[in-house]
């Protein structure tokens, strides 16, 4: 080992490892360190309720994992990835029993919202439809690093994302689309009338189309142990079980990159209020169910879908995502759910099913949401109940414990909110770097956000491999 290390990297969720993977193939020395005594951070799969029974304590659908141009540059199949395409991507059941549907087929999805909406909603995806590859670049990257790959569809794709989901929902006339469009802007965690929700719904829809929305075989893990096993084989090292407090505590480098939330990168760094600005967002109430059968839904599509969304209207989602940002209790909640066993046996025993439901609630909420979430899920799924063998319930402060770059169990690290939605985590031309020469962020607080993709672990790595060939 030599005597000074390139690069240290704190914190092995999958942009921590992005970067020291980015950084090891380029020939640098690297070596990670995770407080927690297994790696992955919010990509990992445990036995949260019964033996056998494999959970995704966060993450567990990956549209944008699959389309990474960070992930697709690394050999990460070879690691042990592999992805498992559902039948359909994602439901949003209605109380009549139907739902819509995002397929690879743009038709395929445009019909499912009725004949009103059909021909709006392929109009609205048709420009991008086979430009995932250059738009991915050029929107998962900070806005003003470089000219963009391809300027026509970035402006396009640009002039549609900026505006407010409720905004962009007004080409479509019934409430199928408009529901749909909500629920796909409803992962920015933010109200859907929010600047740039527009944009967070089209992303998501143009991923379905282009690349599915996935489970990795085996659950989340797989995506962390690929990448941990990578950057073993060029010859970085992993230490977990290590708690990071004061920069001194760690090895000489000649940079430190940090995969943590800003206030805990000041606090180790001894940066002081540099990130005093930052804002937390709203937060998560998550329940993993061990089941004894499939969710009984009743809307027949919603049973092929890896993903389901419930919370049927656009008038709904807004509601239950303004009552989370706005301090008030859950009443109505707006769920996003994920049905992974469907797909891939081996998340539980022969027969049995995985179940991830997650539903918005104020920061470091200490109520508890499992009866509404619950009487939703009845709503369209009657007799769900009857099929929980265990659950495991995680509100804000139990997700905050479970990881600290959840402040106050914000699972984006960050609000997505006024100019935050677009400057994160300051305003600055290198957003990765900061006022330590030697020290860098790599988290979901910086360009482009939150999402296992790896694409801010992929730039913070740009930016120090830029540092350190110029020293």
């Amino acid at each position: 080992m030599p005597s000074m290390l390139d690069a240290v990297v704190v914190g092995a969720g999958p942009n921590g490892l992005t970067a020291a993977a980015e950084l090891a193939r380029r020939g640098f020395s690297v070596e990670v360190f995770e407080a927690a005594e297994t790696i992955g951070g919010g990509a990992r799969t445990e036995e949260l309720t019964l033996p056998g029974f494999r959970h995704d304590p966060c993450s567990a659908v990956h549209p944008l994992g699959i389309g990474s141009p960070a992930f697709a540059a690394m050999p990460l199949a070879r690691h042990g990835l592999e992805w498992i395409q559902p039948e359909l991507s994602l439901a949003h059941p209605f109380p009549d029993g139907s739902a819509a549907i995002l397929t690879g087929s743009v038709g395929e999805s445009a019909m499912s919202l009725g004949p009103q909406d059909a021909g709006a909603y392929r109009r609205l995806l048709a420009p991008y439809l086979g430009h995932w590859d250059t738009l991915a670049q050029d929107f998962l990257r900070t806005p003003w690093d470089g000219l963009p790959r391809d300027p026509y569809h970035w402006a396009r794709f640009g002039l549609d994302a900026i505006q407010p989901a409720t905004l962009l929902s007004r080409r479509f006339k019934g409430a199928k689309a408009r529901g749909l469009f909500a629920g796909l802007a409803a992962h920015a965690i933010a109200p859907t009338s929010g600047v740039a929700t527009g944009g967070i719904a089209l992303l998501f829809a143009l991923a379905a189309h282009e690349n599915g929305w996935p489970v990795p075989r085996g659950g989340s893990q797989a995506i962390s142990d690929a990448l941990a096993s990578y950057i073993r084989e060029l010859g970085g090292a992993i230490r977990t079980g290590t708690e990071v407090k004061r920069l001194d505590e760690l090895p000489p480098a000649r940079a430190y990159v940090f995969d943590t939330s800003p206030t805990a990168l000041a606090r180790i760094a001894g940066l002081g209020h540099a990130y005093r600005g930052y804002r937390y967002g709203a937060s998560c109430f998550k329940i993993d169910y061990a089941l004894s059968g499939p969710v009984p839904w009743t809307a027949k599509e919603a049973r092929r879908a890896g993903t389901v969304h419930v919370g049927p209207t656009a008038g709904e989602i807004e509601g239950a995502l303004r009552a989370a940002v706005t301090g008030r209790d859950p009443s109505v909640p707006f769920l996003i759910t994920a049905q992974p066993s469907l797909f891939d046996p081996s998340r539980a025993p022969e027969g049995r099913h995985v179940f991830w439901a997650y539903g918005h609630v104020p920061a470091g909420w200490e109520g508890d949401a499992t009866e509404v979430i619950e009487r939703q899920l009845e709503r369209f799924a009657p007799g769900f109940r009857d099929l929980v063998l265990a659950r495991a319930v995680a509100g804000p402060p139990q997700l905050a414990v479970r990881n600290a770059n959840y402040v106050g169990g914000d699972i984006a690290c960050g609000a997505f909110a006024g100019l935050q939605t677009v400057i994160r985590p300051k305003l600055a031309r290198v957003p990765y770097a900061t006022a330590h020469p030697a020290v860098f962020l790599c988290s979901s607080a910086t360009p482009p956000g939150p999402g296992v993709h790896g694409m801010p672990g992929h730039h913070a790595a740009k930016a120090v491999w830029r540092r350190l060939r110029a020293a």
